[in-house]
């Protein structure tokens, strides 16, 4: 009796007959609606039909849940290379729903005829097994170099990886000949293959063979689904298999699964009534069977194959990982590591990343990483972060990302409720149709976590104050997995803590923070001349400061290039709609040097916020960025600031305006204590020690630093981004919510009774 213990489903094996397109793509999605796990189509691309490729296509777009497979394309007509990007496109396309089914090819002479090889059965097989290899390694985007393979059948030399798939693509291998089946064994996640053109005994004894493939390859036989296509009729009476009510199917699909581990079940026909009888009256009924009667053959965990299982990370007990966590999470060696692994600007490599989907998940996923008390812990909300603390080396990762909702909770408050994992550029266009928005930060790819609980610099800071300053109350878990509501009311001192080092004390699952009415805004973009580099610092700090509370302006400038003249860019948001007080804020800072071009635009602040590019954080190494709070662009401070600008250390160099609304919050209201800063500044380099060294001569001009912009992980950073009493107070809060310090493995703010600062790396 196998025991894969793969999860059992049911799907249809549709032709893609081209006299009646609709007809087709209507059983797809009849197939969705009756509750079916995946649709599949023939590919016989020398027939007069609809291309199956186009097909599936087409069908993913009219369906939003059902799996979709080819059931199996032609390799020899279809190039591996672009097979696979092809397949990563429709994945990425239809949200993770392809599946990869293929054969190595028959009908020699038609194939021939569409000019494709003739291969004997030997090369058909060694052909596949070479484009296995390929397609796995052109979605392997964990790997920077070009992919070259010199097979003989099929060639790649210096092909570009990716896109990476949205989800690990399983690829099933349609074929019954021993060789074959080898094949499988050695290299597929699933074999696909016909029923009534076996032999009886022949899928026992082709189980034998692949699993027999798989050991030899040191694999485990369970990485290996089996699909079977099945054809039979629907009758009053029993007269065979397969030929009767549906309880009689359900009794022989049962024992096709028992006996020989058969998890998914896929019906040949067009019949739209038998697609409806099969998928209502048969499919629940064998799950019912199966669960009820063996429930010993299914797995609790997804099992991975075992070039994965080969990377995992010391002291990760990877067996342990909750059921409702296993199927979600990423490790080193899994298609979709690469959009965990690193974040903006810190390439990372952790051991394993959770993603918990709510509440309940999180206090499963930290009770797991605390089970593994010795690894790392990073908690990552849209995983953006210049700090790089949301993630580590061969450590746990709790990835908020798919708790991201967004919901309007009272209109006559202005008050939202958003998700740690949703990203400011969505709040932005989900707030703009009520007139309203909220300050945070200036990239829309920014998650909401990390940015709520640090504090929340954005465009409209200085007329509107930080992101903290409008949040109203947070659900968080607990170091203990207990979930607590944090407000003025209740416990009021983690939410006094929670704005301003959030990062110390527990996870945030919910955020409510209350809305700012904003309309259209003024969005200024200057060039200015940035020769006398002091000057033109000194100039601009003093524009802002005297500027009315509605501008908000960030300054960008670095070291000139090669033959071409220093350069500064100002950037500016005016709270209003009116073009002459947006003149009138915006000229003062265009008078500040010689102005090489410009441009302002009235235009919604969520178009301002829709600046995120997507993609995938691929960052690597570790990044050196230096952050401070200060008053006043003072004379000396501009001077040492154009020195270290010129030094050619520093490759990107910011101001943004503070202030304003930011200054009216007591210091000791929020544990963002350094209200009386106008700016804060911040500096990239390529080299700790180098940037380290300079940034510590600006120190004395620093009241404060912003620590989601710092990546110093020197303990005195604690002491400048939290002044004496607010740290105390700050320490007494951890002690009573986190006494045991599970979340420290960032900017840690230790309990009262201990004095140890821990950051990964160090």
């Amino acid at each position: 009796m196998p025991a894969y213990g793969h999860t059992l489903r049911f799907g249809v094996f549709l032709t893609p007959n081209s006299d009646n397109p609709d007809e087709v793509v209507g059983l797809a999605e009849l197939a969705e609606q009756a509750g079916l796990d995946l649709v599949t189509f023939q590919d016989h691309p020398y027939q007069v039909a609809l291309d199956t490729w186009t097909l599936l296509s087409w069908v993913a777009g009219r369906t939003q849940r059902v799996r979709l497979a080819a059931n199996v394309l032609n390799l020899p007509l279809r190039q591996p290379a672009v097979m696979a990007r092809s397949a990563a496109s429709l994945d990425l396309l239809s949200g993770g729903r392809l599946e990869l089914g293929i054969g190595a090819g028959a009908y020699w002479q038609a194939i021939e005829a569409m000019g494709g090889p003739r291969l004997d059965p030997g090369q058909a097989v060694d052909g596949l097994d070479e484009a296995l290899d390929i397609i796995r390694a052109i979605w392997d985007t964990n790997e920077r170099s070009a992919v070259t393979l010199d097979g003989e059948v099929y060639r790649v030399s210096g092909a570009t990886r990716g896109p990476t798939p949205a989800h690990d693509i399983p690829i099933h291998i349609g074929g019954s000949k021993p060789r074959m089946l080898r094949l499988v064994g050695r290299k597929a996640d699933g074999w696909i293959v016909s029923l009534p053109y076996l032999q009886p005994g022949q899928l026992e004894s082709s189980n034998a063979i692949i699993d027999a493939a798989a050991r030899e390859a040191e694999r485990d036989p369970r990485e290996i689904q089996r699909l079977l296509n099945i054809s039979g009729r629907f009758s009053d009476t029993r007269c065979g298999f397969l030929d009767g009510p549906p309880e009689a199917w359900v009794a022989d699909l049962l024992s096709l699964a028992v006996e020989q581990g058969v998890s998914a079940f896929i019906l040949m026909t067009d019949d739209s009534s038998d697609i409806e009888r099969f998928a209502t009256e048969v499919a629940p009924q064998v799950r019912e069977a199966l669960r009820r009667e063996y429930p010993e053959l299914q797995h609790a965990t997804k099992l991975r194959r075992a070039a994965v299982r080969s990377m995992r990370r010391a002291g990760i007990d990877y067996d342990r990982i909750p059921t409702s966590l296993a199927g979600d999470a990423v490790e080193p060696g899994d298609i979709g590591y690469v959009r965990f692994r690193s974040n903006y600007l810190r390439g990372g490599a952790p051991g394993l990343i959770l993603r918990p989907g709510n509440v309940e998940e999180v206090a499963e996923a930290l009770a797991y990483a605390r089970s593994n008390p010795d690894v790392p812990l990073g908690i990552r909300s849209g995983g953006h972060g210049i700090s790089g603390r949301s993630t580590n080396n061969g450590g746990i990762v709790i990835d908020m990302g798919k708790i991201n909702g967004i919901e309007i909770v009272d209109p006559a408050t202005r008050r939202v409720r958003l998700g740690p994992g949703a990203r400011w550029g969505d709040v932005a266009a989900a707030l703009a149709p009520h007139g309203w928005a909220l300050s945070s930060g200036d990239y829309g790819g920014v998650g909401v976590g990390g940015l709520a609980t640090a504090g929340g610099i954005g465009w409209l800071v200085r007329e509107h104050g930080l992101t903290i300053d409008h949040l109203r109350a947070a659900e968080v878990v607990l170091a203990d997995g207990s979930l607590v509501r944090a407000s003025e009311d209740e416990h009021s001192d983690l939410f006094w803590a929670v704005r301003g080092a959030g990062a110390n004390f527990g996870i945030v699952t919910a955020f409510e923070l209350e809305a700012d009415v904003v309309g259209d805004v003024g969005w200024a973009q200057l060039v200015i001349d940035a020769s006398d580099t002091a000057g033109l610092l000194q100039r601009w700090g003093a524009a802002v400061e005297t500027a009315p509370r509605d501008l908000t302006s960030f300054l960008i400038v670095g070291p000139p290039r090669g033959g071409q003249p220093a350069l500064a860019y100002v950037l500016a948001v005016v709270d209003s709609n009116q073009p002459e007080t947006i003149i009138d804020r915006v000229q003062p800072l265009a008078d500040v040097g010689p102005l090489y071009n410009h441009q302002v635009v009235i235009t919604p602040y969520a178009s301002i916020m829709g600046n995120a590019q997507g993609g995938i954080h691929d960052a690597s190494g570790d990044p050196a960025a230096r952050s401070g709070l200060i008053e006043h662009i003072t004379p000396e401070f501009a001077a040492a600031a154009a020195r270290l600008i010129h030094s050619r250390v520093v490759y990107y160099f910011q101001i943004r305006a503070v202030g304003g609304a930011v200054s009216d919050v007591d210091p000791d209201a929020t544990a963002y204590a350094h209200r009386a800063a106008n700016f804060h500044v911040t500096a990239f380099g390529s080299s700790h020690a180098r940037l380290n060294q300079l940034w510590d001569d600006l120190h004395h001009h620093f009241d404060g630093i912003y620590l989601s912009f710092d990546t110093d992980p020197r303990p005195e950073r604690i002491n400048d981004a939290f002044p004496p009493r607010t740290l105390e107070r700050l320490r007494a809060v951890k002690e009573r919510y986190d006494p045991e310090n599970v979340f420290r493995d960032n900017f840690n703010v230790a309990p009262r009774r201990g004095n140890e600062f821990s950051l990964e790396g160090t």
